[in-house]
């Protein structure tokens, strides 16, 4: 009697709707989330066909579906669950996920419902897809214009490259455009990153594939905007001298141990980063922001021209006469035709592909060196591989600083 009663009030609280019929589909129970769902008070549904809870097609063929049941044994519903359309009193449909089981209980045959409300699910689901392809049509629109104003600035390149006058205007128009970059793409940027970001926080409970593979879509686009901005930024502060030293002493080390860390987590499948120092000391005094941009910005080439299951080699090296930094890499390598353009801005080798880039990465790392008093070279053989090496001589803590009007 115990069981009966606490079995009887759990049935009673449940949030989930259950519903009970006989073999012939007459409606014996339905507990009070059942009769919230459907409209209905108890009287008026017991004892009346199951069939009038079902909009069409599923009303007219219900009683069919009993009889083939009990003729040939065959389960479509029973035990297994389906999503399907509830009719409520007022002749409203809600979807709700159904899950019958089958009882045998005092000689009889008793058939158990348990109703699942899907209607905040699927409205919710509708909102998200909503959202997802308002910012895919935001990050499209955005990505047209910035293709566009970059078409427009190379094409004036060549326009006002004939004269020194004409180069003057063109720098103009360069900083004009990394103005307007910066203050009208920076902030929507943010505002989609962080958008997508709620989406995927808010999309979890769904486990909806589509959803994480648009909002990726979209956090993918969003990554490589910035990076093109944040490429013409470091060019325009070069160019109009605002890029101070800040040297500083600190462990080259631990410096560089944080910056593979950092870059591991960007690799591609099975690629690895291997850091190695060489050298009894690990202190040097320098600029650690112009450094670790260097650094990274040699790192992330490695990552995007080699394949995966490939090794990424990271040294440095301290020493009487300076310390050294080599990156190197067994990508596609850069064809000897292109190497003596590697470090114009704009430039790109001509097997790079489809793989995303401004060409202004080394411009801007070969620039950074300078200011450092320091100097960069490289070695590479198209398919075998690129080796990138920054050297800083003299004293190592006490490298001579220069000024960007030096």
């Amino acid at each position: 009697m115990e069981k009966a009663r606490l079995l009887n009030a759990i049935i009673e609280t449940a949030i989930d709707g259950i519903i009970t019929i006989d073999d012939r589909g007459k409606i014996e129970t339905l507990n009070p989330a059942a009769l919230r769902l459907f409209g209905y008070k108890n009287e008026e549904v017991t004892g009346k066909n199951i069939s009038m809870l079902m909009p069409e097609p599923d009303k007219g063929q219900h009683d069919n579906y009993l009889e083939r049941y009990h003729q040939t044994k065959q389960k479509h519903i029973i035990g297994i669950g389906r999503e399907v359309l509830g009719l409520r009193k007022d002749g409203t449909t809600f979807p709700f996920w159904l899950a019958v089981s089958e009882v045998q209980y005092e000689n009889r045959k008793i058939f158990t419902g348990f109703i699942h409300d899907l209607s905040k699910q699927k409205e919710a689901e509708e909102k998200l897809k909503v959202y997802t392809e308002s910012l895919e049509g935001k990050i499209e629109e955005r990505t047209q214009d910035l293709v566009k104003t970059v078409t427009e600035l190379e094409l004036a390149k060549d326009r006002l490259s004939l004269s020194l006058e004409k180069e003057k205007e063109l720098n103009q128009l360069k900083t004009r455009f990394v103005s307007m970059a910066s203050h009208e793409f920076r902030t929507p940027l943010s505002s989609v990153q962080l958008s997508a970001s709620l989406i995927e926080k808010y999309a979890q409970p769904l486990s909806n594939a589509n959803i994480t593979k648009h909002v990726n879509k979209i956090k993918n686009a969003v990554g490589n905007l910035t990076n093109i901005l944040n490429d013409f930024l470091s060019l325009e502060r070069l160019e109009a001298g605002k890029v101070e030293l800040n040297n500083t002493s600190f462990n080259m080390v631990k410096f560089a141990e944080e910056i593979t860390e950092e870059m591991q987590l960007i690799a591609k499948q099975n690629q690895n980063i291997i850091y190695q120092h060489t050298g009894a000391e690990s202190e040097i005094t320098s600029d650690q922001n112009l450094l670790k941009n260097c650094i990274i910005n040699l790192i992330a080439n490695a990552i995007k021209y080699s394949g995966e299951n490939t090794l990424i080699e990271f040294n440095t090296e301290i020493s009487n006469g300076g310390y050294h930094i080599t990156i190197k890499d067994n990508g596609i390598g850069i064809p000897e035709t292109d190497q003596k353009y590697l470090f114009q801005p704009f430039f790109r080798a001509h097997n790079t592909g489809n793989i995303s880039g401004t060409g202004l990465g080394l411009n801007i790392v070969q620039r950074y060196v300078g200011l450092m008093n320091g100097k960069i070279d490289f070695e590479s053989t198209q398919n075998k591989g690129t080796q990138f090496t920054l050297s800083f001589l003299g004293d190592k803590n006490s490298m001579p600083a220069i000024s960007p009007s030096s």
